[in-house]
Formats: structure tokens, sequence, C-alpha cells
């Protein structure tokens, strides 16, 4: 016989130790649903709770369960529950066990009202991979039913709130920074230093608030508009802790800042993290739902959004003329809220700069040492000067 039968001439990049990694799915986010049993004034995506249109249309249990199982599969390490809010499906309880079964380190997003002795046991038996994460109102009826426009949420959380501590279950509270409970962020910081899991960082914030995610209503992107901080009050926010305010921000912008280019995509969204939102479709990230970023799971699957649809979409650049001579020149890009998502809301585009995020940026960057008074960031010539000199500087 001939050596030919015998051997096979491979080149490199036929040999797996040289071939290009698959992308991986490390991480998922499933919106359970987009109903809520609050109804917040600042909300980007809440349905009333009741909405029978919208739970007809969400996803039943076994879709849900046949997704963790392709997550499983792929690799993914954790999954995200959240919505709308996640504990108002009745087959919350029977999903988290399937995803805990599947291998999946679970998440949770909630506003604590409907959490019950039963599921305490749940938590207690499979605690989640992280403490659950729980949003508080206001520290006081008024104010938080002020906020979440429904009698009684102020007394659920609380009860809410007692059952995890009770029970010892980890978890972490964050807050929103509104009119009606603007004057309470002390009196929240003490009572959330006291909790078990907030011994080593105070509370984060909410207070730029994002717009409807679906553009589906502008009567309450409206409201959204006059519950955000002018450029004074949000900073006046941010100093009142000015130390802590100056070291996160030039540590920041010392590590992140950059020219970004014309690429539309410069977050981790779509990369190795992927959402499914309440009715199977799949998006890079949770707040992003422009139609040309949608893939329709049904007729696919998440592998293929991971290495065929998402790659294309994340290779997009900007067409837009402001964005190419603003965002594409900043070198605080990255430190902007600015992003494809908010551009969608906002503008109904993926490359249009959003003002009200470039002027929070550019008043916080001037608060910090960064800019001069007036000055724009994509005209700044020496901002890699600038930033290395930040160490020096703190």
């Amino acid at each position: 016989m001939s050596a030919t039968q015998y051997v096979r001439r491979k080149t490199l990049e036929e040999l797996s130790l040289f071939k290009k990694p698959a992308r991986l799915l490390t991480h998922l986010d499933i919106e359970l649903t987009e109903r809520c049993n609050n109804n917040c004034l600042h909300c980007y995506v809440n349905h009333p709770a009741d909405s029978i249109l919208h739970a007809n249309r969400e996803l039943k249990t076994e879709h849900h369960k046949d997704i963790l199982k392709e997550a499983a599969a792929a690799g993914c390490f954790s999954v995200r529950f959240t919505g709308g809010e996640p504990l108002l499906r009745p087959d919350f309880a029977e999903l988290y066990i399937h995803a805990k079964k599947a291998g999946l380190k679970v998440i949770l997003f909630t506003n604590a009202t409907l959490l019950s002795p039963e599921l305490i046991h749940l938590f207690k038996q499979m605690p989640p991979k992280e403490p659950i994460e729980v949003t508080i109102y206001g520290m006081h009826r008024k104010s938080c039913e002020a906020i979440t426009r429904t009698i009684g949420s102020f007394d659920a959380t609380q009860r809410g709130i007692d059952l995890l501590i009770a029970a010892a279950i980890p978890f972490v509270v964050k807050g929103v920074c509104l009119p009606q409970n603007r004057e309470e962020r002390k009196l929240f910081e003490s009572w959330a230093a006291t909790l078990p899991g907030m011994k080593n960082s105070p509370p984060s914030y909410a207070m730029h608030f994002d717009l409807r995610v679906r553009r589906d209503s502008e009567t309450r992107n409206t409201l959204i508009r006059n519950l955000r901080p002018t450029r004074q009050e949000s900073l006046a926010f941010s100093l009142l802790d000015k130390e802590a305010f100056l070291k996160e921000t030039r540590t920041f912008c010392r590590m992140f800042s950059a020219i970004p280019g014309a690429k539309v995509f410069g977050c981790g969204a779509g990369r190795n993290n992927l959402v499914v939102d309440s009715y199977g479709a799949v998006y890079p990230c949770l707040l992003l739902r422009h139609p040309d970023t949608t893939y329709a799971l049904h007729k696919g699957s998440l592998k293929d959004a991971m290495e065929n649809f998402f790659p294309a979409l994340l290779s997009l650049e900007a067409e837009n003329k402001e964005y190419l001579r603003r965002c594409a020149r900043c070198f605080l890009k990255s430190f902007c809220k600015q992003c494809p998502a908010r551009s969608w809301m906002e503008n109904g585009t993926l490359d249009t700069p959003v003002e009200y995020h470039c002027v929070i940026a550019h008043a916080q960057a001037e608060a910090a040492g960064i800019l001069q008074p007036e000055e724009k960031s994509w005209e700044v010539k020496n901002w890699k000067e600038r930033v290395d000199r930040l160490d020096a500087d703190y």
C-alpha cells in the first residue's frame, strides 16, 4: 500500500488548535415579561400586569425551557431573569429550577413585591448566582407610591425585603433619583448600609432615564424627559460625594478613553451575551429594539444568532454626519451614555447623537478637570496627555 492511504496532509488552519474559535455565548438575559404590577413613572418597557394582549404573546413555559437548554448546551454560564416584573410569571419557579438544573447560574432583578415564603424557600434551597437585585422607589409610602403609581406597593416591597432578611437570602438594593424621592437620599443610604449585602458599598442610582425601548408612546416619553435631571441637577447629585466622584470618573477615563472611530457598536453588546425578549426575539442588549437588530428565534437558534447574525451587525459603521463629526472623534465616547440603543430610543436611528447624554458627559468631565468649560471633547487634540496626567492629579 502507498503511504497516501495512511497519511493526509492538512493546513494549519484545518487543525482545531489553529482554527479561529467560535463565538461563545457566556451570558443570556431573558426578559420573561414586559408586564409589571407597578406602573413606574420612568419605566422604559412596562405594560399593565393584567394586559391579556401582552400575556398571550409571551413565550410559553416549554419555549423558555428549550431556550435555557440550548443556552446551557452552547456553554452559557449564567442567565438573568428580568422584566417587567419576572415574578409575575406563574411559571417563574419552574423556570428558575429548570435553569439551575441545566447548570446555569441564575441572576434575578425584581421589585420584591411578589416575593412569597414559597419563593424564599426555593432561593434558600437553590441560591441565585449573585445577590438578588431589588429596586427601592421611596423610603416613605407617599414617595414610593407616587413613583410606582400603585397603591400597596410600599408595604408589599417591605414585606418582600423582610422575607429576604429573615431567610438570610443575599440581596442588594438600588435606587432611582426622582423629584418625588430626591430628598430621601441620606435616609435611603443610611438604611441600605444596615443591610447585610450593602455594608461595603453604597447603592447605585438610576437618574438619566431611558425612553421607551419600543418607541410606543410619545406621551410616556414626554413624561420621562421631564423627569430627567438638568445638567446642574445631575452634577449637584454627583458632587454630593465629590471625592468618590472624582476618583471613579478619573479612574474610568484613564482606563477607557480612546477615539472610537465610525463603528456604531463600541460596547460589549451582542459579543458574548444576548437578550431574549418576552416574545422570542433576540437582541444584542436589553435596551435595543431596532427592527434591524432583531433576530427571530423561532426561525433559527441562539448559536446562529451568536455566530452569524450579530457579528455582521456589530461591524456596522455610522453614516450620520453629526455622529461622524462628534461621537466618532470623541475620546470620552465610552464615558458617555450615547449608544445605538439610546440613539434608537431618542431618534429612531442607530447613529444619531443624543444631545442630553452629551451634555451630561461634558458636565461631568468638566467637574473632573478633564475638560475646560465650553470645550468640546471631540475637538481636543491632546486628550491622551490629559488622561495620562490624571494619575498625577489624583
